[in-house]
């Protein structure tokens, strides 16, 4: 039997116990006595409750959501919204009467019994859709969660919700080869370089040069993936989703126009150095001459450094 039903069934067994007890403490005790006026007039103004997925916390924007900001909170039938998210459960009070006094106390308990029973089998239930998604607006602590505020996680619009104001995405593609063995994952930081061939202009062979383009450029998403699995410790896909300034943006285009990408995976320790375009002021415009042998033959390859 798995560990999660046998906590189960002892929840199960204790929360009936405890039913017991209470029901014979209504039944033998001093519970013939009629409710007092005040009782009355406090069960008077109970109104019928549903439960509402709320955040557990204050939520910002770009925050992505987990199980521990959300929570139920009950909340009264009648200021429900369709907006709303709720377990589908309508809590009606009964009325005062001694009897139903029994009743009520058997049947919470026994509902309260249900639920730590469902929670333990299915903690999440009702609140999957929001799961791994991301806040659109900010949230206070217990305000109803709805569409209009979060991003689900397999919405339209998921990845402008995570871009840095000012920020712009753009994929590019990659391989085993050009993306460290499938080692660069989502949230790693990455150098850019183009290489491409300049054609000879005396008749010789053609050179090929290899230039810095960007540097520690957040990486949102390998092909539609946008973190790794936990036992992951390698993606390998065709496209790399990259967080870009505009003007990054247009560079990184016509870089790809005039050769091949290659993206260089940065140490979390260098992930704090400026982020951008490198500049012909950061790197020597000077080029090294490399003579190549291939076959037995030499060629001059000329690399920017």
């Amino acid at each position: 039997m798995k560990a999660s039903r046998i906590v189960v069934f002892g929840v199960a067994a204790i929360a009936a116990l405890l039913l017991a007890f209470v029901v014979r403490g209504l039944v033998s005790g001093k519970g013939s006595k009629q409710a007092s006026a005040s009782q009355v007039a406090v069960a008077a103004v109970q109104v019928p409750t549903v439960k509402v997925l709320v955040a557990a916390r204050d939520l910002k924007p770009g925050e992505r959501l987990a199980e521990a900001d959300l929570t139920w909170m009950e909340w009264p039938e009648a200021s429900l919204t369709a907006a709303y998210t709720t377990d589908g459960e309508v809590t009606v009070p009964l009325p005062p009467e001694e009897e139903t006094k029994v009743e009520t106390k058997v049947k919470t308990a026994a509902k309260k019994a249900g639920e730590v029973a469902e929670k333990a089998m299915a903690p999440t239930k009702g609140m999957e859709g929001y799961l791994n998604g991301v806040v659109r607006e900010e949230i206070t602590k217990n305000e109803p969660i709805t569409d209009r505020k979060i991003v689900r996680a397999d919405e339209g619009g998921f990845m402008a919700v995570m871009l840095e104001p000012g920020k712009r995405a753009m994929a590019v593609p990659i391989s085993a080869e050009n993306a460290a063995a499938g080692f660069i994952l989502p949230g790693d930081r990455v150098d850019i370089m183009v290489s491409r061939e300049i054609p000879s202009t005396n008749g010789g062979r053609n050179q090929y040069i290899v230039e810095p383009v960007l540097r520690n450029i957040k990486v949102l998403a390998i092909d539609q993936n946008i973190q790794a699995a936990a036992d992951q410790a390698a993606v390998v896909g065709a496209t790399a989703t990259l967080e870009l300034a505009p003007e990054d943006g247009q560079a990184l285009a016509l870089a790809r126009s005039q050769g091949s990408l290659s993206l260089m995976l940065r140490s979390y320790a260098d992930v704090g150095a400026a982020s951008g375009r490198v500049n012909s002021q950061d790197t020597q415009t000077a080029t090294n001459t490399v003579r190549v042998f291939r076959n037995g033959q030499a060629s001059e390859v000329t690399v920017a450094r």
